[in-house]
């Protein structure tokens, strides 16, 4: 039976990933962006020249009007396609700052909902400041401080929620029952050996007593042991497809509200601020649930916390040069041969993430660029993908419990069927199709659609799976610090895919060449995630955790 507080814990953690994913969905990956851009179009002058507002062809369509925008940023002219990117890419870099530098108050339990609702508030509030900001004012510039203000605030405030779901995990109420029944026959174990000794005379007396009931019946710790290992990892990857699939409907929602007003506006700057404006609202909204019921501690026994140091003498400025300075020790190569398979996982999801992020990326540009399709065509498989990911999320679990699937397992082929896409991107080459064939190799908008079902439902699922399969290996104690590392890692990576991408389509002229290097990309992170040893990372993360608090590190 679930307990009230135990369900309380778990809808306050669902409720931030409601509030917080909704922003991802439909500003981050979406409009952002594109307002952003626009931003940068709405005070840039065309090239070559640069003496004629851009603003003055905004009633000629792109198609009709082959001319390039540049802004002005201090005394350097920008390109108002590549500003957004340059804003991204800013935000990455002061994303995975932050994420260091707050791994080591993060996990203490006491820091870590503070630290939560602060990056929260910060995000929410960057998110909504879009609504009063006009494209033609003075200050339009500091849009781009309110895109990264919001982008580090969601990375930081995730990886603060992500450090909760290893003590979900242990408390929910299958993983409970597993633990109890492992104890009781540890229990029972300890029991039969002090009672194999008290009879050992007579046991020497005749060899027939020695199988006499007394003994009681045999008992199997290892297979107790795997039973909990099992409920484990099965409530691990439950609670992340859960997260998931609470934050695709919340990103779903959001972006049929907002698709109302960009519609009907055409899509004008101020339709667009008005979709991350609400994406601010909506986060700060529904972030109240979790303030409320999300606990002050995460539950962590005192025995797991590891290296964090139960004393006060600590400060916000020696916990943040302490964390720097540990994340240099995490790196050293002793370090990561101790934690082999978790720096194994890491090197598997540097390109899994990567290649992942940058088949979404290539597959709307392939859209637009080569199979022409219209802008609400592009929205609406926005919107179709998360759909068909909580579909994913939540059938994953169910088909892994039918099928008694590792983690592990389920991973690899969620990792196998995302390739498929651009390996059937790559059939378009073929003369078949490019003949009087109307279907196959990607070559019809139709496909489109079909591949954002079938990719959503694998990548909602690759998503919850892979936060789940990388709590195994963490070392208990240290979960947001950890954490920390996973998001460095994905966002450390998501810029190769898209500049070896953009290399190929500016070498050929043709994107679909892009469909090789993907495939190329995720299989070859197939081997690396193979080679991780689940048990033997499970243990090693926690002789890491007894030897550092052995040694005092």
């Amino acid at each position: 039976m679930m307990s009230a507080t135990y369900k309380q814990r778990l809808r306050g953690w669902l409720s931030y990933a409601f509030a917080s994913e909704a922003f991802v969905v439909v500003s981050l990956t979406l409009f952002l962006p594109i307002c952003l851009e626009q931003f940068a179009r709405d005070n840039g002058f065309l090239q070559p020249e640069k003496t004629q507002s851009c603003s003055s062809l905004s009633g000629i369509a792109p198609e009709n009007a082959d001319v390039r925008c540049a802004v002005k940023i201090g005394w350097l002219w920008i390109d108002t396609a590549s500003f957004s990117l340059y804003v991204y890419s800013i935000s990455v870099a002061l994303q995975a700052i932050t994420v260091i530098s707050m791994g080591s108050i993060a996990d203490r339990s006491s820091y870590r909902k503070p630290l939560l609702l602060t990056f929260a508030a910060i995000g929410a509030f960057s998110a909504s400041l879009f609504l009063p900001l006009s494209s033609t004012s003075p200050l339009w510039m500091v849009s781009a401080l309110f895109a990264i203000l919001a982008n580090v605030g969601f990375g930081a405030s995730v990886v603060a929620m992500n450090a909760y779901l290893p003590s979900l995990a242990k408390d929910s109420p299958e993983v409970v029952q597993a633990y109890s029944e492992l104890t009781s026959s540890s229990e029972n174990r300890d029991g039969n050996a002090a009672l194999a000794t008290s009879v050992d005379l007579e046991l020497e007396s005749s060899s027939e007593e020695a199988s006499d009931p007394l003994l009681g019946h045999p008992v199997h710790p290892g297979t107790s042991q795997a039973t909990y290992t099992a409920a484990l990892s099965r409530a691990t990857s439950r609670i992340s497809s859960l997260g998931i699939a609470s934050g695709y409907g919340a990103g779903i929602i959001l972006l049929l509200v907002a698709l109302i007003p960009v519609t009907r506006l055409h899509g004008s700057t101020f339709s667009l601020r008005l979709a991350i404006g609400l994406s601010g609202i909506w986060w700060a909204l529904f972030s109240i649930p979790a303030a409320l019921w999300l606990p002050n501690a995460s539950n962590i026994d005192e025995s797991e916390s590891g290296s964090i140091k139960s004393d006060d003498d600590w400060t916000f400025g020696s916990e943040i040069a302490a964390a720097w300075k540990r994340l240099g020790v995490m790196l050293r190569w002793r370090e990561i041969k101790r934690l082999q398979n978790t720096f194994r996982y890491l090197a598997a999801w540097f390109l899994l993430s990567d290649g992942f992020t940058t088949i979404t990326s290539t597959a709307i540009l392939f859209g637009k660029t080569t199979l022409h399709m219209q802008a609400s065509s592009l929205v609406l498989i926005g919107a179709i993908t998360p759909f068909s990911g909580i579909i994913g999320s939540l059938v994953s679990p169910i088909l892994q419990r039918k099928f008694m699937w590792s983690n592990l397992h389920v991973l690899v082929l969620l990792v196998m069927m995302v390739s498929l896409i651009p390996a059937y991107g790559c059939l378009g080459f073929l003369p078949i199709f490019k003949g009087t064939a109307r279907f196959g190799g990607l070559t019809t908008q139709g496909e489109m659609f079909g591949l954002a079902v079938y990719f959503g439902f694998a990548y909602g699922a690759f998503q919850s799976y892979a936060r789940a399969f990388y709590a195994e290996l963490l070392p208990p104690g240290e979960e947001a610090r950890w954490y920390g590392l996973f998001s460095i890692t994905d966002k450390s990576s998501s810029f190769v895919g898209p500049l070896i991408v953009g290399l190929i389509a500016d070498s050929t002229g043709n994107i679909r060449y892009a469909f090789f290097f993907l495939v190329f990309m995720v299989w070859a992170a197939v081997p690396v995630l193979l080679s991780v040893d689940v048990d033997k990372g499970r243990q090693d993360a926690k002789d890491y955790i007894s030897r550092r608090t052995l040694v005092g590190e």
